[in-house]
């Protein structure tokens, strides 16, 4: 997997073919510990167009028979992933804190999530693929079954650098195509890991291979390579939207998962101390960088001053360090810019009027400052046309906006270009089949935190949250595979 340097650093190389390589640039990129910039987590390689043929053409020579095997036969493969993932899981979710940030509880909670997905789609290729139709001839049996793609580009985020290179790369192997993995930079180091148990699981070479490098060429290489004939993307909005476009041009299919600006809404008969929790979990929790995270507060009139007033109580706890230490609740921004970013809209949040109530400093005493640590920040006053009430922040920043009647919240919540996820906290079931049947979101919760979704669950948005098909659970099937009808006299 790698070649070794100086102590703990490790280079990690492309894979490619069944073997671990060296990129044919020469070149590689450091990724560094957000939460201690002196600490080197491993170096990568910056791959070339060249170094992404080589793995395209290996995929597309291996899924031709990988796709013969039976279903239960690679479903043994991923079986075997799963159980070599599960004995790494400390190294791996270690590994991850240090390079993305995340605290080492909730990157051991995704690393298990990841052995679970290997193990749910293990279990796929036993399961029925296809209807018996009747025909209109009878001496006709009419059926259909389902063909694999061949050759898939999966782009994966960093912010989940376990459980989405799983959740793509698992259904598409089980159903029979080849992979061709480009990871975010700033999880290079942790997706190889994850390769490295499916290498050691056996499974031939070519069928999955991992390029690192720059999106501008490994990403859209991908989406424009003749032989590849699915893209499926988790990332930012305009990435996603240049992905689509070129392979829309190329006659492909494409699965886009990207922002979401997700609301909570708290009625007035809601469990206020249930509701603090999910809205802390929710949007806080890995430093509030998740598509699903809760980023709209949106709190009935009359429960609103309790509510915020319990919610800065528990926000006031929290304590931000290095995702390795005990008793580090929230860990950094995974980089600089992403920092910066944050730090920007707390800095725009002040411009427009609204009024901040707690934290949205950058953290620079002690041991967080050699790290991207900012406190969580909790806004007061917040309209429907400001920008940290617009716009994906992706950073732990609470914006609060009050409401006078829950028919106002379902309207303030369904005031945005985004649709992926949200919450409702209520006791009173007709608001929640009003909101279940009202929200122009993908994921829909009652009386639970916005973030998360089962992995036996369909998982994507509405609007601009997504291209509108759906990962995860059986779901999955419809973008990794293409019906086919069969009559036979």
């Amino acid at each position: 997997m790698t070649t070794s340097t100086e102590k703990t650093v490790q280079t990690v190389l492309n894979y490619i073919d069944g073997q671990w390589v060296e990129a044919s640039t020469g070149q590689t990129a450091e990724s560094l510990n957000p939460a201690n910039v002196d600490d080197v987590v491993g170096r990568y390689q910056l791959s070339s167009s060249e170094d992404l043929d080589q793995a395209v053409e290996a995929a597309w020579k291996a899924q031709k028979e990988w796709r013969k095997l039976p279903g239960s036969a690679r479903g043994d493969i991923l079986f075997k992933a799963a159980d070599i993932m599960e004995k790494r899981i400390d190294e791996i979710a270690r590994t991850m804190t240090r390079e993305m940030g995340k605290t080492f509880p909730e990157a051991k909670g995704e690393t298990a999530r990841g052995v679970a997905i290997l193990r749910y789609y293990a279990g796929e290729g036993m399961r029925p693929v296809g209807d018996v139709i009747p025909s209109t001839d009878s001496s006709a049996i009419m059926f259909t079954t389902r063909t694999p793609l061949g050759v898939v580009g999966v782009i994966t985020p960093w912010n989940f650098p376990v459980a989405i290179p799983m959740w793509k790369a698992a259904p598409a192997l089980i159903y029979g195509n080849a992979v061709v993995m480009k990871p975010a930079s700033e999880a290079a180091v942790t997706c190889a890991k994850v390769i490295d148990c499916l290498h050691e699981a056996g499974i031939p070479a070519g069928v999955i291979n991992m390029v690192t490098g720059s999106g501008s060429v490994v990403g859209q290489g991908l989406a424009e390579h003749p032989k590849v004939s699915g893209i499926t993307f988790t990332g930012s909005n305009g990435v996603g939207k240049k992905l689509g476009q070129l392979a829309l041009e190329r006659g492909i299919k494409y699965q886009l998962e990207m922002g979401g600006k997700n609301p909570v809404i708290v009625a007035e008969d809601a469990d206020l101390d249930l509701a603090v929790d999910a809205t802390i979990s929710g949007g806080l929790k890995s430093t509030g960088q998740k598509c699903t995270a809760t980023s709209r507060v949106i709190v009935h009139e009359d429960v609103y001053e309790e509510f915020r007033e319990k919610l800065l109580a528990k926000v006031a706890e929290i304590t931000v360090g290095d995702g390795l230490n005990e008793g580090s609740w929230m860990g950094p921004s995974v980089s600089e810019n992403q920092l910066n970013t944050v730090l920007s809209y707390v800095q725009k949040g002040k411009e427009e009027g609204a009024k901040l109530l707690y934290g949205g400093n950058r953290c620079e005493k002690g041991a967080n400052a050699k790290g991207f640590f900012v406190e969580p920040a909790v806004f007061d006053e917040v309209t429907p046309d400001m920008a940290i009430a617009r716009e994906e922040i992706f950073g732990p920043v609470l914006a609060l906006m009050k409401v006078s009647s829950f028919e106002e919240a379902l309207d303030v919540a369904n005031d945005s270009d985004y649709g992926l996820s949200a919450s409702v906290f209520t006791t009173n079931i007709s608001k929640a089949l009003s909101f279940i049947n009202e929200m122009d979101a993908g994921l829909v919760r009652i009386n639970a935190e916005s973030a998360g979704v089962e992995l036996q669950a369909p998982f994507g948005g509405m609007k601009q949250s997504s291209s509108h098909s759906r990962e995860q659970g059986r779901a999955a099937i419809e973008f990794f595979t293409s019906i086919k009808t069969v009559f036979v006299k």
